[in-house]
């Protein structure tokens, strides 16, 4: 005798309320079952009232077999960071040696933004743009910072001393505004570019590193000065401020 499988559909106890654990299965006969009939015009069938809740079901088929699901292919997105740099003003004789912020200087302010966001502090301070500088961390700036001992984990950790941790619940905005002493950092550089405007090239890191040192009892330049920098460090970076230039990182970029 050829042994048959019997379906098992879920069915309400009688007299019982509707809840998860008032159900046993119920065994079907394969007779009592329709089956799907591909003759059938409406290629529908409905269950009988035995099966879950004691309610009809009915089954749906797809009329063609060459249907197909909808494109659901994914396109990449490129995620932007949006930056507020001051723009040095044209030159009136000679609009096309107007300096500008080279990547690398771009890059370490938007790492500063978002480490001022890590930290939970509603402004972009000078400490925050020292970080930056030092994330992005392969400009001539930050290769000289370290190699004096000045690391991202000391100025984080010196940061978090100076002006403490922020609220829990407090949560930094998008792009945190600049400080005045941040902001002052920034003019600073490009004022010490524009000096130099004949000479070419762009507003680089070195440019906004001695900016942030620029600003005495900010932040930024205080905790420098914690880690050993000095003005003596700093006329000796200062020598190299127009030669923070890489082709290949421009083209990247």
């Amino acid at each position: 005798m050829k042994a048959s499988t019997l379906p098992l559909y879920p069915t309400p106890l009688p007299k019982t309320s509707l809840s998860a654990s008032h159900f046993s299965l119920h065994l079907l006969p394969m007779a009592s079952i329709p089956t799907l009939s591909l003759s059938n015009p409406n290629n529908h069938c409905t269950l009988p009232p035995t099966s879950l809740f004691g309610t009809r079901i009915t089954l749906l088929r797809a009329t063609s077999s060459s249907r197909s699901l909808p494109n659901t292919n994914c396109r990449a997105t490129s995620a932007t960071v949006s930056f507020s740099l001051p723009t040095p003003k044209p030159l009136s004789d000679t609009p096309e040696k107007t300096p500008k912020w080279s990547a690398r200087a771009i890059k370490s302010y938007a790492m500063g933004e978002l480490e001022a966001r890590k930290l939970k502090y509603p402004n972009t301070g000078t400490e925050a743009l020292l970080m930056g500088i030092l994330v992005e961390g392969t400009s001539k700036a930050a290769k000289f910072s370290r190699a004096n001992g000045i690391t991202l984990f000391k100025v984080r950790e010196e940061t978090v001393e100076l002006l403490g941790k922020s609220d829990l619940y407090f949560f930094s905005p998008e792009h945190p505004p600049l400080t005045e002493p941040a902001q002052k950092a920034l003019d600073w550089a490009i004022e010490e570019k524009l000096k130099s405007a004949g000479e070419g090239g762009e507003i680089n890191v070195t440019h906004l590193l001695l900016g942030i040192w620029s600003q005495k009892e900010s932040a930024g330049q205080q905790i420098l000065a914690t880690l050993g920098f000095n003005d003596e460090k700093a006329k000796e970076l200062s020598k190299s401020i127009d030669g923070d230039v890489d082709l290949s990182f421009k083209r990247q970029a």
